[in-house]
């Protein structure tokens, strides 16, 4: 029987997620499968993975072919990696402790690079957040000031009003009592 891991769709339309199964190649796309080992979220920002790890190796190593997708998914999370240690381990190059050794190396690289993309966008999100911030109190300022400067002209052209007025008023008056 021929084996595959590959991708089922699950979710809504523009909002899938994936499921991570084992499942015969000839059976249908979201039909039958064989065991579930992970699931892929490609919504989040990074995409969320989960993965049996020791369940992924133990099918890479009895020979269940990934699709292109989920070759790149176990690539990432190093399944492909100890399937190849595991292998030097057999024909002798090194021993088991080497490959572990070499394993947690690799994934102790793999985290840190994580890690630095990760503390790298929130610095960008944080920045770009005061940026707007910013941006958003020069723009109420300069708003202000125009406001200001309305306030000022409408109550500068009633102080002239008035002061036409008066005189005007003062004539009427004097007219008045002649």
């Amino acid at each position: 029987m021929a084996t595959k891991i590959r991708l089922q769709r699950h979710g809504r339309k523009n909002y899938a997620f994936y499921p991570i199964v084992i499942a015969d190649s000839r059976a249908p796309r979201d039909g039958r499968f064989i065991e579930r080992i992970g699931s892929y979220n490609p919504n989040t920002n990074p995409a969320t993975i989960t993965l049996n790890f020791e369940r992924a190796l133990y099918w890479v190593t009895v020979g269940a072919e990934p699709t292109d997708t989920v070759r790149s998914i176990l690539s990432n999370e190093g399944v492909l990696l100890m399937n190849h240690l595991l292998g030097g381990v057999k024909k002798g190059a090194f021993d088991q402790a080497e490959a572990e050794r070499r394993f947690a190396a690799w994934k102790a690289k793999k985290d840190a690079k994580v890690n630095a993309q990760k503390t790298a966008m929130a610095d960008k999100r944080e920045l770009n957040a005061k940026q707007r911030l910013e941006a958003e109190t020069a723009r109420n300022k300069a708003k202000a000031e125009l406001v200001a400067k309305k306030k000022a002209e409408a109550a500068a052209a009633q102080a002239a009003a008035e002061a036409e007025a008066a005189p005007a008023a003062e004539e009427t008056e004097a007219t008045a009592a002649e």
